[in-house]
């Protein structure tokens, strides 16, 4: 029997086991509440997305193909790793076993770098369109931008390997209990990774959104000098438009990653034993919720999507033919 006062066993047959960390019912009832909606929040706003695309012809664009493989890195995120990560830390306690433990730090890993460079290669997208539109539909085909998607989750899949291989081949090399799933990065495989996954395509999605603004702007004021002074508001209405919706993309970014990468940058090994890493790790999984409001609900094709996908319209004859755009 456990001593009156003492954390019980996270597996009581094991001498060798770690204590869980007991929290008030109520406490852990609101936690559960609280990952059950983000986890669902997550994974209902990203199939919206994945749905409104694979199902209406007239979104079978570039663009969209990258928009639903993001959507499809961030459902995962929140059907599997959130729960996962979430049980975690409720339970303080690594309850799915030695392979578990190997393979969910690689899953999660490759999820969000591959959603990172998702959204490099969406900036590029959308630099070209604005910068050079003419020959915007040469250079940006549908096939090629399959390759890419294609590229972007081999790259992420084998970089991943490399970056967590002494952890998929030694999962439980930094444990001191039984019950614990401890991953370290080293501080150089971790200042590595930050210029892969943080510091590079950060500033790649930096210099490409300036010049879409720039560009934007410059257009804008041609516009307001060729059209009627009754033209302006509107014009100005699109500027501050395309300025708050560029720099939400840029902050939101950097707010969701910025703070993992805290131990690179002071010069220590990331490792989820850390006291803050829950907070830092769960900020950058809300990255995958924000995405879809990011990068879908400033469509207006997405709002009418989301209509005819709640009243089923979806399910009546011919209805993928219908005029979204």
């Amino acid at each position: 029997m456990e001593a009156a006062g003492v954390p019980p066993l996270c597996f009581p047959n094991f001498n060798s086991s770690c204590r869980r960390l007991l929290r008030p019912r109520p406490e852990t009832a609101v936690l559960y509440a609280l990952l059950a909606f983000v986890s669902l929040l997550t994974v209902t706003l990203n199939l919206l997305v994945i749905v409104s695309i694979s199902h209406f012809r007239q979104l079978h664009t570039p663009t969209n193909a990258l928009l639903l493989s993001l959507a499809v890195s961030d459902l995962v995120v929140g059907l599997l790793v959130m729960p996962i990560e979430g049980l975690r830390y409720m339970e303080t306690c690594w309850l799915l076993g030695r392979l578990m433990c190997a393979l969910t730090p690689y899953v999660s890993y490759c999820l969000l770098s591959s959603s990172v460079g998702h959204m490099v290669l969406i900036s590029i997208d959308r630099y070209v369109a604005i910068c050079d539109p003419l020959l915007y539909s040469t250079k940006i085909t549908l096939n090629r931008v399959k390759v890419l998607i294609c590229s972007c989750w081999m790259g992420s899949t084998l970089y991943n390997g490399l970056l967590l291989l002494e952890h998929i081949r030694q999962p439980d090399q930094f444990i001191s209990c039984h019950g614990e799933c401890v991953v370290v990065i080293s501080h150089i495989s971790g200042t590595v990774d930050l210029f892969f996954t943080f510091v590079g395509p950060c500033a790649v999605m930096v210099v490409l959104y300036m010049r879409v603004f720039v560009v934007a702007v410059s257009q804008v004021r041609v516009i307001r000098l060729q059209t009627a002074a009754t033209a302006a508001p509107t014009a100005k209405k699109s500027e501050r438009k395309a300025a708050r919706t560029l720099g939400i993309v840029i902050a939101v970014f950097l707010m969701c990653f910025c703070p993992y990468y805290y131990p690179a940058f002071t010069g220590e090994d990331t490792s989820n034993s850390l006291s803050y890493f829950a907070a830092v790790s769960w900020i950058m999984l809300m990255n995958s919720c924000m995405n879809p409001l990011i990068y879908a609900l400033f469509y207006p094709w997405f709002r009418k999507a989301i209509k005819l996908i709640i009243t089923l319209r979806i399910l009546q004859p011919h209805s993928q033919e219908a005029q979204i755009l």
